[in-house]
């Protein structure tokens, strides 16, 4: 679905292109992302984002990554760079708003792989359940409040009716 004349995952993508110099999608089916000329890795655990997660991890070059669901049409560039910035003596780099945790705008070290894995493999997809296990920098909205000014960086939209009501807003 498009957002102000544009694919929602484009929209993500310009920033994301813009902010890191290698960029991997992960997904079952690669056909989908044929377009934009990026590396598309399968899940390794297929059926969660826990698993696309794991999968991302896996076969990163570098020791961190930077995870995107991609259903932000507000994605917001200074918040990605100020939770990047914070990566020194973590293991992840996690958004806390007053709705949770946003385990899929946030940072993620490769020393995350195995508490992961573990709850992979007993069957848990809980995107955070894993987190008591590493050193996680929780990030309040509070401290994003300055570069988060209207509250919607991680407003996420899954439906048409969805849709219809963030197009009002642009």
């Amino acid at each position: 679905m498009d957002v102000a004349g544009k694919p929602l995952l484009e929209r993500i993508l310009d920033v994301f292109r813009a902010s890191f110099d290698r960029i991997v999608l992960v997904g079952d089916r690669e056909e989908r992302f044929a377009a934009y000329d990026l590396p598309v890795v399968p899940d390794i655990y297929p059926g969660s984002s826990l698993g696309g997660l794991y999968t991302g991890l896996f076969h990163a070059a570098t020791e961190y990554i930077f995870v995107s669901s991609c259903d932000l049409p507000f994605l917001n560039a200074n918040i990605l760079r100020h939770l990047c910035s914070l990566q020194d003596g973590f293991d992840a780099v996690v958004p806390s708003t007053e709705h949770g945790y946003e385990p899929l705008f946030a940072l993620y070290a490769k020393s995350c792989l195995g508490p992961i894995k573990a709850l992979l493999e007993a069957g848990e997809f809980c995107a955070y359940a894993w987190y008591p296990q590493v050193k996680v920098r929780y990030v309040s909205e509070e401290e994003l409040a300055h570069i988060n000014k209207d509250g919607r960086a991680f407003l996420n939209v899954n439906t048409p009716d969805e849709f219809a009501r963030i197009g009002e807003d642009l």
